[in-house]
């Protein structure tokens, strides 16, 4: 199993702060620019990155991730598009962890078991599919788990003690505690409530326990990363690049780099 994941885990827990885990929809604004892209995310200091898979029905979504699956399907994006932005982001990114974030039509049309072998000869250390649930694991997680690419599996406020080993059953990774009832970018959990989610999971398992869903802000960022072991942030970088296309870099550089600043606990210099 790739170990890029915990490994990038462990080290942040040694420099006592929670990882930057960011999010933006691959090929949007277009296929050619999502690699000046993710290079921003990681000079800024992302230390995991998902690469969402454009799809016609996001389910999960809110009106930012949506309009950006909308405009990558514009510019032509194909799964073969994805697989090449990872292929090449491996090249120039060792040890930086990918995530294929999407939905199950994409990843399961020509066969699991194909996607599992194009995940991992692209570099790619885990997926999560959002519309497949621990019931319908069969449909990809043996696939992928052969082929040493995590599963990774969705925890949510209605996860109870009973559901939960279910839940974990064959998941790898980290647990990504999606901390809303809701769609993505839309609304906040309250810290407390976060707090006291992230404490029963721990208790249920010792991955680490990413969350996200509508963390938009520095502040945001550094409040729950003193309870996570990782914070995801998706639709405020995915609204700068709707408002700068191919020009999105360095805004994105600068908000990542504030986040993690945040994690840090330190100043970021103006």
């Amino acid at each position: 199993m790739n170990d890029r994941i915990s490994a990038t885990f462990a080290k942040c827990r040694e420099e006592g702060r929670a990882a930057l885990v960011t999010f933006i929809t691959g090929c949007d604004p277009t296929p050619d620019a999502t690699g000046a892209i993710l290079d921003a995310l990681v000079a800024g200091g992302a230390d995991l990155i998902e690469l969402g898979m454009p799809f016609t029905d996001p389910m999960a979504d809110g009106p930012a991730i949506q309009a950006a699956n909308l405009r990558a399907l514009a510019a032509g994006a194909k799964t073969a598009d994805i697989f090449a932005i990872a292929t090449a982001f491996r090249a120039r990114h060792p040890d930086v962890p990918l995530i294929l974030m999407g939905y199950a039509n994409p990843m399961i049309r020509r066969g699991a078991d194909w996607f599992a072998d194009a995940a991992q000869k692209a570099g790619v250390d885990g997926v999560i599919c959002v519309d497949i649930p621990t019931e319908e694991d069969p449909e990809l997680g043996p696939a992928l788990r052969a082929a040493g690419v995590h599963m990774i599996r969705l925890a949510t406020p209605t996860t109870d003690a009973k559901r939960l080993p279910a839940v974990l059953d064959g998941s790898g990774g980290f647990l990504y505690y999606v901390s809303v009832a809701g769609v993505t970018g839309k609304q906040q959990a309250a810290t407390a409530s976060i707090e006291e989610a992230v404490a029963r999971l721990k208790a249920g398992t010792d991955l680490p326990i990413a969350v996200g869903f509508g963390v938009r802000t520095p502040e945001q960022a550094a409040d729950i990363g003193k309870v996570a072991d990782g914070v995801v942030v998706g639709s405020a970088l995915v609204d700068i690049i709707a408002a700068h296309g191919a020009d999105a870099p360095a805004p994105l550089s600068a908000l990542t780099a504030s986040l993690r600043a945040a994690l840090e606990q330190k100043e970021i210099a103006q």
